[in-house]
């Protein structure tokens, strides 16, 4: 089944060009453009099918990215957000990743990987590049979330506390559960209590939760 993939930002040469690279690989099909915010949130509306992937650059018209992630978010909880933007600064990755964005890339990313990114984000729920990933280890040293140490409160049992080590180290549902010898249906019903239980929005916000307030260890 094709990964149903929508793409916004307001320059026609790049969002024509990404669309070229995108035709390019199997199982990838661009179902919807858009030339800024208020156009993309139009367009999913609209839609009879709600793509799978966001491609969202962040500086447009209208409405910008960060406005309209907000919006998705809350309306469409299930597209994946993965922003391509020129904006690669520690504040702007932050932002997007606390409002809940599974991947960002900046727009001088090879085109393979970004194709990789969308395909893991999709299997896994999340995709941070090592750079990325750096940036929020050294957040990690000065929370900006309220939630710290909140952890301690929050009654998280010991058969959630490896799964929530497995999606960290970036494993599949089907591969937590080979692991674990459950279910995959039972390892869907623990991340589900996780993002209950510590008010996460999806699985990237899990691992930014979990970074943050050390509950997973990480090489």
């Amino acid at each position: 089944m094709d990964i149903l993939i929508a793409l916004a930002d307001d320059e026609a040469l790049f969002r024509r060009g990404m669309r070229l690279i995108l035709d390019d690989y199997p199982g990838l099909k661009v179902i919807i453009e858009a030339e800024n915010g208020q156009h993309l949130l139009d367009n999913i509306r609209a839609s009879d099918e709600l793509p799978d992937v966001l491609l969202l650059d962040l500086k447009m018209p209208v409405m910008g990215g960060i406005e309209a992630a907000e919006i998705i978010r809350r309306e469409f909880p299930s597209i994946l957000i993965v922003v391509i933007s020129s904006h690669f600064s520690k504040a702007f990755i932050i932002n997007m990743i606390e409002i809940g964005a599974s991947a960002y890339l900046g727009k001088n990313t090879a085109p393979d990987e970004v194709v990789e990114t969308i395909r893991m984000v999709r299997e896994k729920g999340f995709y941070y590049n090592t750079e990325v990933m750096g940036i929020i280890r050294e957040n990690i040293m000065s929370p900006i979330s309220s939630k710290a140490n909140r952890e301690q409160t929050i009654d998280i049992t010991n058969r959630e506390k490896e799964v929530l080590q497995l999606i960290c180290e970036e494993c599949t549902t089907q591969e937590i559960a080979d692991r674990l010898f459950i279910s995959v249906r039972t390892v869907d019903g623990h991340r589900n209590n996780l993002l209950s239980k510590l008010g996460c929005r999806n699985t990237a916000g899990l691992v930014v939760y979990a970074l943050q307030n050390g509950l997973v260890n990480l090489k």
